[in-house]
């Protein structure tokens, strides 16, 4: 019921076109700094663009802005997916909006491109904020500020320009685009950190690239759902139960919202700790494991069903169907990943089996279907 609800909130604002989700800071910055307590020079030297986000309201802008010369950043462009709903409450903090013209008596708001080249105190009050770089902005001094011709989509030639501009991708792609996000991202060779739903796993544009170990999820673990900042005007649906406000700002909660990235943090690299088959037979806490005699198989599959992660034995040395939330605790070095069920239920993903394994579904009891990624202990070498 949790998610089903949740999932409403999304799905509704979507046909509503109140399709406004903001990230919040704090998600950001814990993302963000696992990568730097990994590697401190991730980020150095580097063009960081946001290609979703309108730099008024995103945090993501707020965070590399404020974070600019802690992160030794070359560049950091961020541009708005589509004209901002809120510019005109911001014009005193930016100043003269350039993007503003008159259309029949009334403002006409564009999408923006923020390019941020220096960021520095120059209002002498002994700290850099987004006030210093306001004035920066408003001078053009070193650092620009400036409408697009298009409506700032991703997909448009202006905002592939930038893309090719650009070393690392940091933004949280409008979630019915992921598929195209993830494939440009790979067409134009960019790491990445961007934020998408759970069962974007399975997508057949996804899955192959976690298989082959070119993308993977994030540092946060994504069991708990995520909050998004939502505009005055969003409707809540009826079952909603979650909280309404964070820090002053009106929220939504999002379940299954994960990060999935291309550069490396050390959470990744821990093993996940495991019990024999045996152990867990005896002692699971979970009752559809503890006392039975053996893990259940496939009808038609040569793997075994695992229905929790921690549930997976340290001593079977076959194909075993773990839930994909099992991929938050993935680590490359202790498992090999060796296929998935399409998201659509519609069977093994494509490409992803030679047509002597590929089969319809994998069943239990052919009686439920599952959404599973099917792994195996990668062998140790001497």
């Amino acid at each position: 019921m949790e998610k089903k609800s949740s999932n409403n909130n999304l799905t509704n604002a979507k046909r509503a076109k109140n399709d406004e989700f903001y990230t919040q800071y704090g998600d950001i910055q814990k993302e963000i700094e696992a990568y730097l307590e990994y590697d401190p020079d991730v980020f150095r030297g580097k063009v960081v663009y946001c290609n979703c986000d309108d730099p008024f309201e995103s945090n993501f802008f707020r965070y590399f802005v404020l974070n600019f010369n802690k992160l030794g950043l070359k560049q950091l462009i961020t541009t708005s997916y589509k004209p901002s709903p809120v510019a005109n409450t911001q014009l005193r903090l930016f100043g003269d909006d350039k993007t503003l013209t008159k259309l029949k008596g009334r403002p006409k708001i564009n999408a923006n491109k923020f390019i941020i080249n220096e960021v520095a105190d120059i209002d002498g009050d002994g700290e850099f904020n987004l006030k210093d770089i306001a004035k920066q902005l408003k001078t053009n001094k070193h650092n620009e500020w400036t409408p697009l011709d298009g409506d700032g989509d991703f997909r448009s030639d202006e905002c592939i320009n930038l893309l090719e501009q650009s070393d690392i991708v940091v933004t949280n792609p409008p979630f019915s685009l992921f598929r195209e996000h993830v494939k440009q991202l790979f067409d134009y060779n960019k790491k990445f950190v961007i934020i998408g739903n759970m069962n974007a796993i399975t997508y057949k544009e996804v899955f192959p690239k976690i298989k082959g170990n070119k993308m993977w999820l994030g540092a946060t673990n994504f069991n708990t759902g995520m909050y998004f900042k939502v505009p005055e005007s969003f409707t809540y649906a009826e079952t909603y139960k979650f909280e309404r406000e964070r820090n002053g700002e009106k929220v939504n909660r999002v379940p299954g919202v994960c990060w999935f990235t291309s550069l490396d943090h050390g959470r990744r690299h821990q093993p996940l700790p495991l019990m024999t088959m045996e152990e867990n037979l005896k002692y699971s806490k979970h009752k559809e494991i503890k006392g039975k005699e053996v893990y259940e198989e496939y009808d038609n599959y040569n793997a075994i069903e695992v229905s929790f992660t921690d549930a997976i034995p340290s001593d079977y040395d076959g194909v075993m169907g773990v839930p994909i939330t099992f991929l938050d605790k993935y680590s490359p070095e202790q498992f090999e990943i060796v296929g998935a069920t399409e998201s659509e239920g519609k069977g093994f993903s494509e490409g992803l089996w030679d047509e002597t394994s590929k089969v319809s579904q994998p069943l239990v009891g052919n009686e439920k279907v599952y959404k599973r990624i099917f792994i195996k202990h990668k062998k140790k070498t001497i």
